[in-house]
């Protein structure tokens, strides 16, 4: 026992030293946390701007929003993305963001990137780069007349299906700061998911087109319907890959008679192109039926399609036009389908409305009721689809008012170019396919 009383007990920390190792070990906790919040809210942001480019389904805002996207996610003043030619060695399309209107007037009359300097060191090394002085970069080679003043650049290679498609490029953050690999890491990050975006939008625009070039092959070329002037247009739905039921006709029987119809079949899928075609090509058969007035014409054609196929439901105008004197007689009825539009020679416009029967596919015990109107030489009936007229923020009756008073603006117009203005303006909101008709009695 005696030997313990040599021993010291353990010095203790005073007071004041643990109150700073607290502090210095608060302080680094603080830091951590700060860290991990912004890691947090880095990873939000990057989630959110893969939606967002996801949401694109035209190219061209793809690439936009790819570098405006990435311009918000590293705080940058400036951004770009060369996209490169087929070779992968050009500059074949440069979309700038950030620049004034001066800068860009003055880069435009530039032309192109040559994929010199910094730039082209990227095209042939495309491993993230980070440049704290352009200007003292061994690939550097200045910049063009006009081009803003640049310090700082970070730029990644934008992939597809293995081939590299562009640059993605970012310079001068707001804060001054070069950019450090936190940035380049959510850069990288980003040029990943922008890739996988471009790849789907090509194929979407690949879809839609092949859905279109479809859509248009079981549409008829209009023939020649002397003494009638007539144009027609398609226009599919705003929304990729989607086929439709929207389709016209126009056939010149006998005596100077035509006949027209326009009709939709309910649905957005081959099946409904499918019945399409089938109803166009049995209406035209039936068309030929002379003497039957357009009504018993649709219900002999409801009877013999429910007769033989399962097609869904579907909406039609069915109208004959004929002489009568120096003027004209249109007879027609409506299957559920929206009114005719008439424009009289002097350019006043009314819709036909009438008694509008039920659809195809309905009820066949229902009568077709018809109509008629004396129509004057040098005038205009106009047959539509409703995906000319619907919007889901307006009344129909809105839309209605909304066309005729586009169609009195354009009276003027060449029936080609009518339609086509009646297409290019439309008061829906594109979410449906339309087809427009419009045909003119022969002049006095």
């Amino acid at each position: 026992m005696a030997g313990d009383k040599g021993a010291r007990e353990p010095k203790q920390p005073s007071l004041p030293a643990l109150r700073m190792r607290l502090r210095d070990e608060l302080g680094r906790i603080d830091e951590q946390l700060r860290a991990l919040l912004a890691a947090v809210d880095r990873l939000e942001g990057l989630l959110n701007a893969v939606v967002s480019i996801s949401r694109e389904v035209e190219l061209p805002a793809v690439l936009h929003r790819i570098v405006s996207t990435a311009m918000d996610l590293v705080g940058a003043r400036y951004g770009a993305l060369a996209v490169l030619d087929e070779s992968g060695e050009h500059v074949d399309q440069f979309i700038a963001v950030g620049l004034s209107e001066r800068e860009r007037a003055d880069l435009d009359a530039v032309g192109l990137p040559l994929g010199r300097g910094v730039l082209g060191y990227l095209i042939r090394h495309p491993e993230p780069l980070r440049v704290d002085d352009i200007s003292a970069h061994p690939a550097s080679a200045g910049f063009p007349p006009g081009h803003p003043p640049l310090r700082t650049l970070l730029g990644v290679a934008v992939r597809t299906r293995g081939h590299i498609y562009g640059d993605l490029l970012l310079s001068e953050r707001h804060d001054g700061r070069s950019f450090d690999v936190h940035d380049e890491h959510v850069l990288v990050a980003l040029a990943s998911a922008a890739g996988i975006a471009i790849d789907n939008v090509r194929l979407f625009e690949r879809i839609r087109n092949a859905s279109e070039q479809f859509q248009r092959l079981l549409l008829p070329t209009l023939p020649d319907l002397r003494p009638f002037t007539a144009a027609a247009i398609y226009r599919p739905a705003a929304e990729p890959s989607r086929l439709g039921g929207d389709w016209y006709d126009a056939v010149l029987l006998p005596d100077n008679v035509v006949a027209i119809v326009i009709g939709d079949v309910v649905g957005h899928d081959l099946h409904a192109a499918a019945a399409m075609a089938c109803t166009r090509n049995m209406l035209r058969a039936l068309l030929f039926e002379r003497g039957n007035p357009p009504g018993s014409v649709l219900a002999q054609l409801d009877r013999t399609m429910q007769a033989i196929t399962d097609n869904p439901v579907t909406t039609t105008s069915l109208a004959r036009i004929e002489p009568e004197g120096p003027a004209w007689r249109l007879h027609w009825s409506t299957a559920g389908h929206v009114p005719p539009l008439l424009m009289s020679p002097d350019r006043r416009v009314e819709y036909l409305f009438a008694e509008p029967g039920l659809p195809l596919g309905v009820d066949l015990e229902q009568s077709r009721p018809n109509h008629t109107r004396l129509l004057p030489p040098d005038t205009t009936v106009v047959f539509f689809t409703d995906g000319l007229i619907e919007h889901p923020g307006h009344p129909i009756d809105e839309s209605l008012d909304e066309l005729a008073a586009l169609a009195a603006d354009h009276a003027a117009l060449s029936l080609e170019d009518f339609v086509m203005a009646l297409a290019d303006n439309h008061p829906s909101d594109g979410h449906d396919d339309m087809a427009i008709l419009a045909l003119r009695t022969p002049r006095a």
